[in-house]
């Protein structure tokens, strides 16, 4: 017995596998075909503020392993109708590639696809922020955005170049306040150039400032999210104010480049190997299932196909409540994404235990 790469036990036997393997070939196409007529119909979706619908399970699309247009005609064709994007990430003209094509081709049509994208901490100078989100939109090849979001609360310094950092490794800070730029993303509403609007990455004191001032509130919070990071009361703050959580790094981030919290990698924690062997499902499952019956919707990274199949294939279980709590006690403020180097940026929305 050993685990796979996605802490799955796997178990291994040769006899008699070159006589089965044609017919397990052909049970695998005739459950996978299955399972993608379920996924395209069977996805719940939530409502933001606005009465927008929003696919609780989404794809995130940051480190992508492989050419994002192939990824993006994969995760179509299992049923992913939600996709995370980010000017960051640097990938949004060949995702808009894939979108290109399969709506010319009528694959899919607009309004069946939800895309979310992100203004980068250089483009949080109120001139620039209109710019910046028509060049996600030609990127993307698409008209208007459903979902547009703030990234990091801390503005960058302005200009070509997207990291800025000082000879200290540290990145040069603008004294653009947040708030101003989430008042000139407003009118972009108007405009329809975008069908909703929100944060990631801001901590509770840094919403209530915007909250304050918005005109057109967040409707949506995107923060990293698992087990060993619960953020329960962020989750119980924002529900209060209307706002749905979308959860980051569900897996616990085990392709990123940065420091592991935790004496175990969440897919092979032994609490979350217990719930998935109660359940027969994988970890992964297991751990993105624990978000949607939390109330939040979703976005876990792939570029595998079949684990893009096994991230969705979730419509047939939901966690009890003492799984979820036996999850939640799992809990030690484990942080991935801490943005060490703008731990000096007056913004930085993790100093404060609020976060």
């Amino acid at each position: 017995m050993v685990f796979g790469r996605r802490g799955r036990k796997t178990m291994i036997s040769i006899i008699g596998l070159s006589d089965l393997l044609p017919f397990i070939a052909i049970i695998w196409i005739m459950s996978t075909e299955n399972t993608l007529l379920k996924n395209v119909k069977g996805v719940p979706t939530i409502l933001l503020s606005n009465a927008l619908s929003m696919p609780m399970i989404g794809l995130g699309t940051w480190r992508l392993n492989r050419n994002p247009t192939d990824v993006i005609y994969d995760a179509i064709d299992v049923g992913y109708r939600h996709f995370d994007c980010a000017h960051i990430y640097r990938n949004e003209p060949e995702i808009g590639k894939a979108f290109k094509d399969l709506l010319q081709k009528d694959v899919i049509k607009r309004e069946d696809i939800f895309v979310t994208s992100k203004l980068w901490n250089t483009f949080h100078e109120p001139s620039l922020v209109r710019n910046a989100c028509e060049t996600t939109l030609k990127n993307l090849c698409i008209e208007y955005l459903d979902n547009y979001l703030i990234h990091w609360p801390m503005a960058y310094k302005e200009g070509d170049e997207l990291y800025p950092k000082d000879e200290n490794n540290r990145f040069i800070a603008s004294p653009v306040d947040y708030v101003d730029t989430w008042k000139a993303m407003e009118p972009l509403v108007d405009e329809g150039l975008c069908r909703t609007l929100g944060l990631s990455n801001f901590n509770m004191q840094q919403i209530e400032r915007i909250l304050k001032v918005a005109r057109i509130p967040p409707s949506n919070l995107q923060i990293e999210c698992h087990p060993y990071l619960n953020q329960t009361n962020l989750m119980e703050f924002c529900r209060s104010h209307n706002m749905v959580v979308t959860a980051y790094s569900p897996l616990g981030s085990p392709t990123s480049p940065y420091k592991k919290p935790g004496k175990y990698p969440i897919l092979q924690n032994p609490k979350v190997l217990e719930i998935s062997d109660k359940y027969k499902k994988t970890p992964a499952q297991v751990l993105i299932r624990y978000q949607i019956d939390r109330g939040n919707v979703v976005i876990p990274r792939s570029a595998s196909k079949d684990h893009m199949l096994e991230n969705f294939s979730l419509w047939d279980f939901s966690l009890k409540a003492d799984d979820i709590q036996a999850l939640n006690e799992l809990c030690f403020g484990g942080r991935y994404m801490i943005m060490t180097d703008a731990q000096s940026h007056p913004h930085h929305p993790f100093a404060d235990e609020l976060s």
